[in-house]
């Protein structure tokens, strides 16, 4: 062959390498906003496996106390010589999934970029969540229940820091995912490009009918189920002796499986193994609260008394669905319900190789183990974490300082995340505040169950999408109950969804002794979250109760249940303590008492008078002796103690 001829042969030859390298990248997706927002609202690849690395940073106190943003000390990496704090930093391809915080400031932060040494985006910290500047907007960024969240996507493909440009920064979780060094990653630009508009929008579309979406993207059979099941028995909802998977099935009238029993137990099995997939009590499976329909998500929960589940489940051979009644308490009434349901079935079977199979871990932990944290989920294999629904209930009558308990994950035996506050894991902020956390609320991807001081109780929901939480090996993510050294006595009771090829961690039989819901005998009213009613010139300054001219303030007590019970409180006495007389309704239930002292001294568990709940008198109030200088009470709290 001539020189000319070889020359010809190899630049041909690296011609056609390089231009099918070429091809090759261009034919790998690459990852951006596009991408993340897709993952947003193409709920059938929750299944997929991904290798990405999921991590955390935050404000949590290293010290193990509950400094978690407080005082700021540990609400950074480290600070700059102009004071600015770096709170964020990571090396090579990722994106940043979400951004949260009960404190946000007006101060600027920065984001640098492909290790860029000046800003690449500025923005007030405040206006990640406000609304105000687009592309932060509603659904995937706002605020509720006490917190503020960004799930909109900030990725980049070669490194990324962020800068606080504060005097003080407090309470902050940033979450990401690492793709690694071979990862093509499109870096974030605020300007959106035709097609990330369109899937933003998109994002807002589909989130405000699901079903509707699921329903239209592929051929699907649905299977109707109308059954009567009586206590004591399991009936089979469904029995498939093939592949393929459920894209989601509803259960009718909701209301029926209420109740302090939670008699009703769901029961899932994938392919003839050995333990099911899914065995709990049916109502904790919907987010019920404390057996009470609450939780309305985007995947599951509860709409129109009807309950709903589009977590996409694939299976490799055959299904089958049951249900069962437990006979349960001589005391209570089970009675005959009425099953009537529709399964959503795609002839799609799992790809075992890039797909893992839904399963569900229920831990009801009942008085947890002083010194030792709540397991969400604990087990080894390959994997990834989608969901959380908790509920706590408080075995010390008031405030629900159990909730003050950090969250904790380590992936293949390596720490992940740490999170500042359990209504933080949940993206919500400072419970027992007037409209932060203080009642139950839902949104797409997270929320409260219920939030009640005298019941001391509350719980949370949170689905991961883009920041599911893949395991390769093993995970571990538990949730503290006390603010330190798990120190509150507590009952908490969860559900984690996970995908993987088996169960990783064996749930515990539902029976009467763990399902059913906790009531204490001694409930405590708090009068920041008190309803009143006035008659006459009154004020509520914080736990001061002011009237003039002999004013009438009525306390709601609605939540407390039924039965006759021992009124006290924790109060003031002072010089201008007031005279005052209790009344129900019409009916005066105390002698005058007076809360008159010489000097101002604290009483606690003063007794008031015996009173009596039921529907038709569930408030007091408070007669004010009609006396300008004394017409002051200060009440902490009021227990009731029941007989």
């Amino acid at each position: 062959m001539s020189s000319a001829k070889l020359i010809k042969t190899i630049f041909t030859a690296s011609f056609i390498i390089i231009v099918s390298s070429g091809f090759l990248r261009a034919q790998r997706k690459a990852l951006g906003i596009k991408s993340e927002l897709e993952m947003m609202t193409n709920i059938s690849t929750l299944p997929k496996y991904t290798d990405a690395v999921v991590k955390q940073y935050s404000s949590y106190d290293t010290t193990g106390n509950n400094d978690d943003g407080f005082s700021g000390k540990y609400s950074f990496i480290r600070k700059n010589a102009d004071s600015s704090l770096v709170i964020f930093e990571d090396k090579g391809a990722g994106v940043i999934n979400r951004i949260w915080t009960p404190t946000p400031t007006n101060d600027i932060i920065d984001f640098y970029f492909d290790g860029s040494k000046k800003p690449s985006y500025s923005i007030k910290f405040s206006d990640l969540f406000s609304g105000k500047v687009y592309p932060f907007n509603l659904p995937l960024c706002g605020n509720q229940v006490g917190g503020y969240f960004c799930y909109f996507p900030v990725p980049y493909k070669n490194g990324c820091k962020v800068v606080f440009r504060g005097k003080k920064l407090e309470f902050y979780q940033i979450q990401y995912r690492n793709f690694g060094k071979t990862a093509t990653v499109k870096t974030f630009d605020a300007k959106l490009s035709a097609d990330e508009k369109s899937a933003l929008e998109k994002v807002s579309a589909t989130w405000a009918d699901l079903r509707k979406d699921i329903l239209n993207s592929q051929e699907i059979e649905t299977l109707l189920v109308d059954k009567t099941i009586n206590a004591g028995e399991s009936v089979s909802l469904i029995n498939m002796d093939k592949a393929g998977r459920f894209l989601g099935f509803e259960l009718e009238n909701a209301k029926q499986f209420e109740g302090l029993n939670k008699l009703i137990d769901i029961k899932i099995t994938w392919d003839d193994e050995s333990q099911p997939a899914v065995c709990l009590p049916l109502a904790d499976f919907f987010g019920y609260a404390f057996g009470k329909v609450s939780m309305q998500s985007l995947i599951t929960g509860t709409a129109k008394n009807v309950n709903y589940c589009y977590f996409p489940m694939p299976f490799d051979k055959s299904a089958k669905v049951e249900l069962i009644y437990r006979k349960g308490p001589a005391n209570v009434f089970a009675e005959s319900l009425k099953i009537k349901g529709k399964w959503y079935y795609a002839a799609k079977p799992r790809e075992p190789k890039t797909e893992g199979k839904l399963y569900v871990y229920w831990n009801s932990n009942k008085n947890a183990a002083p010194g030792q944290p709540h397991i969400f989920l604990q087990g080894e294999g390959r994997g990834h974490y989608v969901g959380t629904i908790l509920q706590a209930q408080g075995l010390n009558p008031g405030m629900t300082l159990f909730f003050e308990g950090d969250d904790y994950t380590a992936i293949d035996g390596e720490m992940t995340m740490h999170g500042t506050g359990s209504e933080d894991y949940f993206n919500g902020g400072w419970y027992a505040l007037l409209d932060r956390w203080d009642r139950k609320m839902s949104l797409p991807l997270h929320g409260s169950l219920d939030y009640s001081l005298p019941f001391s109780r509350t719980g949370g929901y949170r689905l991961f999408l883009t920041d599911k939480m893949p395991f390769q090996k093993s995970i571990l993510h538990t949730i503290e109950h006390g603010p330190e050294q798990n120190n509150k006595p507590a009952d908490y009771t969860s559900v984690a969804f996970y995908y993987a090829d088996k169960a990783i961690s064996s749930s515990a039989k539902p029976t009467d002794e763990n399902t059913t819901v906790f009531l204490p005998d001694t409930m405590m009213v708090y009068p920041q979250l008190m309803s009143f009613s006035f008659n006459g010139q009154a004020t509520i300054d914080g736990n001061n109760f002011i009237a003039k001219n002999g004013a009438q303030i009525r306390i709601d007590l609605q939540e407390i249940p039924n039965g006759k019970y021992k009124l006290y409180a924790d109060l003031e006495m002072a010089p201008d303590g007031a005279e005052v007389t209790l009344w129900q309704r019409q009916t005066q239930v105390s002698e005058p008492i007076s809360f008159y002292s010489a000097k101002k001294e604290s009483k606690k568990k003063m007794f008031l008078c015996d009173i009596s709940i039921n529907e038709f008198s569930n408030t007091i109030t408070l007669h004010f002796k009609n006396d300008h200088d004394k017409n002051r009470l200060n009440i902490s709290r009021l227990i009731l103690v029941k007989n």
